[in-house]
């Protein structure tokens, strides 16, 4: 008999609540920095954008969610290397992980994307994976570090790739309800949710999303993401899907 009473279900006292889940800590991982700039427009950089962004998110969240502490990978112009970056929200027992980052592309490509852990489907979807892992090479005994991966290698990749998350279920909520947030309130083209080998997402111990809020290689895209209402939209679309995605964990009602 457990102890609480004589049933030994302190559940049947009536000042007793069941157990609820809550979402309590999120990490917000702005992409790249410090000497790795990431891709560029012909302004602006991903470093820096990505950076307006998950601040803004940030700022959403506690305003919007004060019971939900946020911590951040960065909230200035530093390098953080990648599975460090995953580090900070195993150490800190996050619920959620969301890294912010900007694409790249050939000429016409444009659109948010939104990432998940998972395989490689295309090849494009490779190339995606490649250009955001290859940050490794700028970080001191990378193989080692990272199992001998070689992110030039799209044999490391296909291996890789073969990991599944065990919270697959719960990103992929997350990633349809931002890309939802994008198609409808932001107004944005959507290139949809996908899945790819992110080692960032592979090394973090909680449900964890990617998000390529555009292409910084198109003038339209990259003059809006430079753009502190873009920024904050970009943020807010983010922002909404994650209250909603709370609320749906919690099972508590839309105020």
């Amino acid at each position: 008999m457990r102890p609480g009473g004589p049933a030994g279900d302190p559940a049947a006292r009536p000042e007793a609540a069941p157990y609820r889940y809550r979402l309590r800590t999120v990490v917000l991982d702005a992409g790249h920095g410090g000497k790795d700039i990431g891709c560029n427009g012909a302004d602006a950089h991903e470093a820096d954008v990505a950076l307006a962004i998950i601040k803004d998110l940030g700022r959403q969240i506690s305003d919007g969610l004060p019971d939900v502490r946020v911590i951040y990978t960065r909230k200035t112009d530093v390098f953080v290397e990648l599975d460090e970056r995953a580090a900070i929200a195993n150490r800190n027992h996050a619920d959620l992980f969301i890294s912010v980052h900007c694409n790249a592309g050939p000429k016409g490509s444009h659109g948010t994307e939104v990432w998940t852990m998972g395989l490689h489907k295309t090849d494009a979807n490779l190339s995606v994976a490649q250009r955001e892992n290859s940050v490794i090479l700028q970080e001191k005994d990378y193989k080692k570090r990272y199992d001998g991966f070689d992110p030039r290698s799209p044999q490391s990749h296909i291996l890789f790739s073969l990991f599944q998350s065990a919270y697959i279920t719960n990103s992929l909520r997350l990633a349809q309800r931002i890309d939802h947030q994008f198609r409808t309130d932001v107004g944005r083209t959507s290139r949809g949710v996908k899945q790819a080998g992110f080692l960032v997402l592979w090394k973090s111990t909680m449900p964890s999303v990617l998000v390529e809020a555009g292409f910084l290689t198109d003038r339209k895209e990259e003059s809006y993401l430079n753009d502190r209402a873009g920024q904050q939209a970009i943020a807010g679309g983010i922002y909404q899907a994650f209250r909603a995605y709370k609320r749906d964990l919690e099972g508590t009602r839309a105020e």
